[in-house]
């Protein structure tokens, strides 16, 4: 696929959930063994266009999630690579059960696309909030989780996983008019982190939008003095242990940020890694959700929590305060 600026601006203006409809719409003809299945998201999915153009590589089988990934599981079983489709708050949810035994136990050939993960659905509250779904899916053995940091890389990990056997987690955040972080193309490994920066002080470790809010608080942090890595763990199971290896035991502090909830989410991920990894430990502080907030806009949501480059600038300086 063509990575020149008006495309990666066209991705942008998608938001990751149109840009993944998109990718997979270009990548149909070259997949003979690829199957979208979705759960009445066909439009939500950007997969309109898919489903008219790739209508016998297409299936909806409604507002049944649990019965979306039976569905999947038995495309599967008959060779397909599947991406089955719904709303993060439902998919990782409500057919949970059906996850972990297809997925996780019997390991078919599924990659589970969650839509408006975290604050995806702004003002319809947590409902529909994907707040949990790191934590749920780490849980499941076997399961890869994959969190792209911008459109550009939703559109990188939409063709990692077509040459990918095994079960996956696509975890698609964020809202229209993405913020870049990529402007050209690169390389991406499935697994691999990206380290978009480095500095001695603090090593902060991103995923989905949060890598360019972190960035962001990193350039604000580098005007006060104080100079951070920022890792894109785009992977967020199997993470990649040499990078924290690298990066995140000779830093002041190691601060880790997601759009969703800090237990069992990525923070936690990291946390044992480090404990697990037998040298010394700075200091961690980990950013996320503890409780459910309260409903409203994107950036709203993202200043509510703390999340915004803003907040995170300002909690990193006190945190560093305390030290």
């Amino acid at each position: 696929m063509e990575y020149n600026r008006i495309q990666l601006r066209t991705w942008s203006m998608l938001g990751k959930r149109g840009t993944f409809g998109s990718a997979l719409t270009e990548f149909a003809p070259i997949a003979d063994n690829l199957m979208a299945v979705s759960a009445d998201f066909t439009r939500s999915s950007g997969l309109e266009r898919y489903s008219k153009v790739y209508s016998d590589k297409f299936l909806n089988v409604g507002i049944a999630e649990q019965n979306l990934i039976g569905v999947s599981s038995g495309l599967a079983s008959e060779g397909y690579n599947v991406f089955a489709t719904s709303f993060t708050a439902f998919i990782a949810t409500r057919s949970y059960e059906q996850v972990k035994i297809h997925c996780g136990y019997m390991q078919h050939n599924i990659k589970v696309v969650g839509l408006a993960a975290g604050f995806g659905v702004q003002q319809q509250g947590n409902t529909h909030y994907g707040l949990d779904d790191i934590c749920l899916m780490r849980a499941i053995p076997n399961m890869t989780i994959v969190s792209p940091a911008d459109s550009t890389e939703v559109v990188k990990a939409t063709e990692a996983l077509l040459n990918f056997e095994g079960p996956v987690y696509l975890r698609l955040c964020g809202e229209a008019n993405d913020p870049m972080v990529y402007k050209s193309d690169y390389d991406f490994e499935i697994g691999k982190a990206i380290t978009l920066c480095e500095g001695a002080d603090v090593t902060i470790v991103s995923t989905g939008t949060m890598v360019y809010q972190s960035l962001q608080a990193a350039k604000k942090l580098a005007e006060q003095g104080i100079e951070c890595t920022v890792i894109n763990m785009h992977t967020i199971k199997p993470l990649d242990t040499n990078v924290l290896a690298k990066y995140c035991h000779d830093c002041k502090l190691v601060v880790t940020c997601e759009e969703g909830f800090v237990s069992g989410g990525l923070g936690a991920a990291v946390a044992e890694t480090l404990v697990q990894s037998g040298k010394k430990i700075p200091q961690m502080l980990l950013l996320g959700l503890t409780d459910f907030p309260h409903a409203g806009s994107y950036k709203y949501m993202l200043a509510q929590t703390g999340l915004d480059a803003q907040h995170i600038a300002e909690k990193i300086q006190n945190k560093l305060a305390d030290i």
